[in-house]
């Protein structure tokens, strides 16, 4: 078994993207996840690689656009106000058909808002934050080593479906500490993909990184391209996790930070004589829609708890499909649920639903 190591969440995500053959890193700061750039400039020198800070964040984001379309490995990462400024370029990235990996440890809004963790991205993230038709793979981690193992594996996943993958995580994810263990660096390899711009010196013909496309009806056939990619995508890849689900009464769903307090949240509510599970996703997009549903055919209600006011309450719902009561409990502006108030709600709805 690898060693263990003792890593804020930051620098884990930087490490472990440096292990999975990431080369090229362009970013602006941006408080709380400010220990990613900050590793990646000392790290990325070390294997050869390139560490950018751009004069913002669309410069940024448009340098990840280049670098990928020439077959890098490529990340950036960002904080909730500066993802919403990389928004035109990652809906250019995801028209271009560009693989990279784009960080968002978020932070309460709206506007500059504060520093403090929240999870009030979710909407942005998970259903397009820029213009048109598309989609981006989210992860959404519980724990360092959980972030660290998502984001080795991200860079294959947006390589294998040509389209940005997110790591959905919170100030509270990059700021803590927790053992780790990291797997061997993954060798670079130097073959470029087919369709990569990295010069046709050998005489092959030119490629084009193009995300226009004139003709209503070749843009038609391009979005429906990119939809079908992503459709593979919500048969693959979508990850969840359930915990206590098969005699719950109610089912706690909850993702990231929130689903580490709703544990003690549903243990507390157990000792209480409640019947409670958990469903964590861990894919935000594509949803687990059909493991929710699969559990509602024999929970009696359902409590979706995220540090926003309602967002991902929305696709909980979807997936119930009206078979149970959904409840939301949610905090904002940085303040993070604590396991006795959710286990509160809990032993109400419990009242109100299941007569106990």
């Amino acid at each position: 078994m690898a060693e263990r190591k003792l890593f804020k969440g930051n620098e884990a995500v930087a490490e472990a993207a440096v292990r999975a053959g990431c080369r090229f890193f362009f970013g602006y700061p941006i408080t709380p996840q400010n220990e990613i750039p900050e590793y990646m400039s000392r790290r990325l020198p070390e294997v050869g690689g390139v560490f950018l800070q751009a004069e913002s964040e669309v410069a940024a984001i448009n340098m990840v656009y280049g670098a990928a379309g020439a077959g890098g490995r490529v990340m950036t990462s960002s904080s909730s106000p500066g993802i919403s400024l990389k928004q035109e370029g990652i809906s250019y990235i995801a028209g271009a058909e560009l693989p990279c990996l784009i960080v968002n440890m978020v932070r309460g809004g709206p506007g500059l808002g504060g520093i403090q963790p929240a999870q009030s991205d979710y909407f942005q993230a998970v259903k397009g934050g820029g213009h048109g038709d598309y989609h981006c793979i989210v992860f959404a981690p519980a724990s360092v080593q959980e972030m660290v193992d998502l984001t080795i594996q991200a860079f294959d996943v947006a390589e294998r479906y040509r389209m940005p993958v997110m790591i959905l995580g919170d100030g509270i994810l990059g700021q803590m500490m927790e053992p780790v263990a990291f797997p061997d660096p993954v060798p670079v390899d130097a073959a470029l993909a087919d369709w990569a711009t990295a010069g046709a010196r050998d005489g092959r013909a030119p490629r084009l990184i193009n995300s226009i496309y004139l003709r209503p009806d070749e843009l038609f056939r391009h979005n429906l391209k990119l939809q079908a990619r992503f459709d593979e995508a919500k048969i693959a890849e979508v990850r969840h996790e359930a915990i206590n689900t098969d005699d719950a009464d109610i089912v706690l769903v909850a993702y990231g930070t929130t689903s580490r307090v709703c544990r003690s949240a549903m243990d507390r509510a157990r000792a209480a004589g409640i019947r409670v599970g958990l469903v964590r996703p861990i894919t935000v997009s594509p949803f687990p829609y059909q493991a929710i549903a699969d559990v509602a055919r024999t929970a009696r209600a359902f409590l979706t708890v995220e540090m926003s006011l309602g967002q991902m309450v929305e696709d909980v719902k979807l997936a119930v499909c009206g078979a149970a009561p959904v409840h939301f409990y949610g905090t904002t502006g940085g303040v993070v649920p604590t396991s006795l108030a959710i286990a509160d709600e809990v032993r109400k709805i419990a009242m109100a639903e299941v007569g106990k």
